[in-house]
């Protein structure tokens, strides 16, 4: 771990701070019809993608039918989930002032109620990101993916449990906001989540019964196929949805900080924490918008308001301001920032390794141990 402070001086925080600021409010002047019309195209695509899969599915006796209905209805969850839902909740189109783009009244294709999730992952992830002890996304409360998390036994079985994360993946980030762990530990009281256990229930119940029974009834006698094709299609999306945030969150080369180093820090340390602290995934145009554009998550740790589709065309500029200051810019393909993480998690599960400590010796002269 290595201190924010040693990294750049005063000076140079300073004045790295103002490059980023001033590269954000030149795209907040920019932003306009474009950036409506691009997103109100991706949901008429997804509105589009999830009819024509839920339609095939009715058709589900015919094979090809059935693999292209959980094939559309894949993607329309995921565009719903990372580049509409994601997006528009963090209040990248509230300058909009257009309802259906208002963070506060979108609800996404997802088990997780909406209110919750800008709770836990728009205040305390993006505030405190990677800070120990402060950003919950740090393992999600069940896993090791720090070396400063103390080890314990428990651990042994994280891979286990990454692997369970990643087939419900949806399921892991609602019940993220109930704060289980710490309830167990006694640092907070389960009557204090009365709201949010409230919440969820309303918010899984209606996911379930669209998903689970509604749409399979609706085919009659192919209940049990479009049952399995529904399945499928979250499951497709909980495997990507945890690949692309796992690994702009937890390669090998990202970093995470104490709550001591991070104590009155101004904008360039938090602008200098985000991209220490992020890493992003290079890809082709589908591949960003498929990911929700986090594939580009240096550049939504920094400005996270920003309409995504933006990221691409900023990055350029955050990665040469890094190296105009002598930082890194962790980036890679899919394959190589999963093998990372992967890696980790093996690597976490086992007990530290610690190096014996060297017994001391009494010197005499310069180089000569003591006789015995």
């Amino acid at each position: 771990m290595t201190g924010l402070q040693d990294r750049l001086t005063p000076e140079q925080v300073e004045e790295f701070g103002r490059e980023l600021d001033e590269l954000r409010q030149r795209i907040v002047a920019d932003l306009g019809q474009e950036d409506v019309d691009y997103i109100q195209k991706l949901i008429k695509t997804q509105r589009g993608l999830e009819v024509a899969g839920r339609g095939l599915l009715f058709a589900g006796f015919f094979p090809p039918a059935w693999f292209a209905g959980v094939g559309a209805l894949s993607l329309a969850k995921i565009l719903d989930n990372m580049e509409i839902g994601h997006n528009v909740m963090h209040g990248q189109y509230d300058w909009t002032r257009d309802p259906a783009l208002s963070s506060q009244n979108f609800e996404w294709d997802t088990v997780a109620p909406s209110d919750n999730w800008r709770h836990s992952h728009n205040y305390i992830h993006h505030t405190y990101t990677n800070i120990l002890d402060k950003d919950r996304d740090i393992g999600y409360g069940i896993l090791r993916m720090d070396p400063d998390q103390k080890w314990h036994p428990y651990y042994l079985g994280n891979p286990v449990y990454a692997t369970l994360l990643a087939l419900f993946f949806q399921w892991g980030v609602m019940l993220h906001d109930l704060e289980v762990d710490r309830v167990v530990k006694g640092e907070r009281k389960w009557s204090e989540f009365k709201e949010v256990r409230a919440k969820i229930v309303r918010k899984a119940a209606r996911q379930f019964g669209k998903d689970y029974v509604l749409f399979p009834l609706l085919t009659g006698p192919m209940a049990p196929l479009t049952l399995l094709g529904n399945a499928s299609a979250n499951l497709v999306r909980n495997l990507w949805a945890f690949s692309i945030i796992f690994c702009g969150h937890f390669p090998a080369d990202v970093e995470s900080f104490t709550e001591a180093e991070t104590e009155e820090e101004n904008r360039g340390q938090w602008y200098l924490r985000q991209i220490l602290g992020s890493a992003n995934i290079s890809g082709g145009k589908l591949f960003h918008i498929l990911s929700g554009n986090l594939s580009h998550q240096i550049e939504h740790h920094l400005f996270p308001d920003l309409p995504a589709r933006r990221y691409p065309q900023i990055a350029p500029e955050v990665r040469a301001i890094c190296r105009k200051y002598g930082l890194p810019y962790h980036t890679g393909p899919l394959h190589k920032q999963l093998f990372s993480v992967a890696r980790k998690i093996v690597k976490l599960a086992l007990p530290d390794r610690r190096q014996p400590e060297p017994e001391p010796r009494t010197v005499v002269g310069d180089r000569q141990p003591a006789a015995a």
